[in-house]
């Protein structure tokens, strides 16, 4: 129906371009002079041409697509190069070409626009460039290009979408940060101090500068002097110990923040040699079993690359589900943007556990907590488990408050 409709469009601007220039060469017999004349023979070039660009074939164009890249890093600067080609040199007095951006690309500002107006007259070839000064996260796929085109009084009007297809993969930001693993102790109202994983400190396989949570019998004073700086032995890592992560996806604004939480954590336990087993429960359910190395950071990555914030379950429901799968020691972390309520509950589900706990409450930076977020914050930590508000910002920090109080 609508290329019916299309097709009756183009036959009435056709004829409509007819009907100029009869009423033109009526104009100049009745009318007579030279006006009238000069009139009707100036309009009959421009209506030729109306009526020739009618039947020229945007299928001629060639259009092709060039990106740098097919994995970016979240703010990274994506740039493109469109590249026009045709076999029929035909005049065209301008030419509209439009990237059709997916919609979660459409909000975000480009120093060079994606849709521009060229003049290419007789040229063949044509190339024009845009850039995004800060990509997305997500898996983005761009499938087609608009080319328009039309004479000089807007008679006729021709566009076309030629498909051009490009996918690319923007993984999450993320943060160098020094993980430690945790064991309870209090500290102002909290459980939990940071150790470093277990290790033989039988077998001294090196030295590296001191960094803070190293203990003081770890320090080489031999070293040290040699170096005049604090350094401390490296020593052999006897056994690494297992980490659950638990993603939140349920709708919230402070969700990319958690992603790119959830990634820097992911990289610093995988870094120092600990197994990770990642949950992530939403439209679709991903879980990855516990595993080391850079293989399993990749496979995460992958995945919190094209997450959403669509879990329609509250996320205390779905911990509290598959906790009661896993019966071997393990250090479990839990990555929110909210405390409510049934963390309480979930909470002591891990209590009568006896189990190591982590919570990590993820905002945006300039954020407050409410009123009802901190009372859940004081009660939690009741509970003795170990629960920290991380701002945006600060994830390179999150490791070292208690850092400084280790002996």
């Amino acid at each position: 129906m609508r290329r019916l409709f299309r097709k009756l469009k183009e036959t009435g601007k056709l004829v409509n371009i007819f009907l100029l220039i009869v009423a033109t060469f009526v104009y100049a017999m009745f009318q007579g002079g030279f006006v009238s004349w000069f009139l009707f023979y100036s309009f009959i070039p421009f209506g030729l041409y109306s009526f020739v660009l009618s039947i020229y074939p945007l299928k001629d164009f060639q259009l092709v697509r060039h990106i740098t890249h097919t994995e970016y890093v979240a703010g990274e600067k994506l740039e493109a190069t469109i590249g026009i080609n045709r076999k029929i040199p035909f005049p065209l007095m301008y030419l509209i070409v439009e990237e059709l951006l997916p919609a979660q690309l459409k909000k975000y500002e480009q120093s060079k626009q994606s849709k521009v107006i060229l003049f290419p007259w007789f040229k063949r070839e044509m190339t024009y460039k845009y850039e995004f000064d800060s990509i997305p996260r997500g898996e983005h796929l761009l499938e087609g290009i608009r080319i328009k085109t039309g004479d000089l009084f807007g008679l006729i009007e021709k566009e076309t979408i030629v498909s051009v297809r490009d996918q690319f993969l923007v993984y999450p930001q993320y943060v160098d940060m020094v993980y430690r693993q945790q064991e309870s102790r209090f500290e102002q109202g909290m459980a939990s101090s940071n150790v470093r994983l277990q290790r033989d400190t039988a077998i001294a396989i090196g030295v590296r500068e001191y960094t803070p949570g190293d203990r003081f019998s770890w320090i080489d004073w031999k070293a040290s002097a040699r170096r005049n700086d604090i350094m401390t032995k490296e020593f052999e890592q006897q056994q690494s110990h297992d980490v659950v992560l638990f993603m939140d996806r349920t709708t919230s604004d402070h969700f990319e923040q958690v992603v790119n939480f959830t990634a820097s954590i992911t990289k610093a336990i995988l870094r120092k040699g600990a197994q990770v087993s990642f949950f992530s429960i939403g439209e679709d359910q991903t879980i990855f079993p516990l595993k080391s190395g850079e293989s399993q950071q990749q496979v995460i990555y992958h995945h919190l690359a094209k997450v959403k914030d669509d879990s329609s379950i509250l996320f205390s429901q779905i911990v509290e589900s598959e906790i009661k799968k896993i019966y071997q020691p393990v250090t479990f972390i839990l990555i929110t943007s909210e405390l409510s309520q049934d963390t309480i509950h979930v909470v002591g589900r891990f209590t009568m556990r006896n189990a190591d706990l982590q919570i990590f409450v993820v905002k945006e930076k300039g954020t407050r907590m409410t009123t009802e977020e901190m009372n859940v914050l004081g009660a939690v930590r009741k509970h003795n488990v170990f629960v920290k508000v991380v701002y945006e910002g600060q994830f390179s920090e999150v490791f070292y408050e208690v850092n400084i109080h280790e002996a």
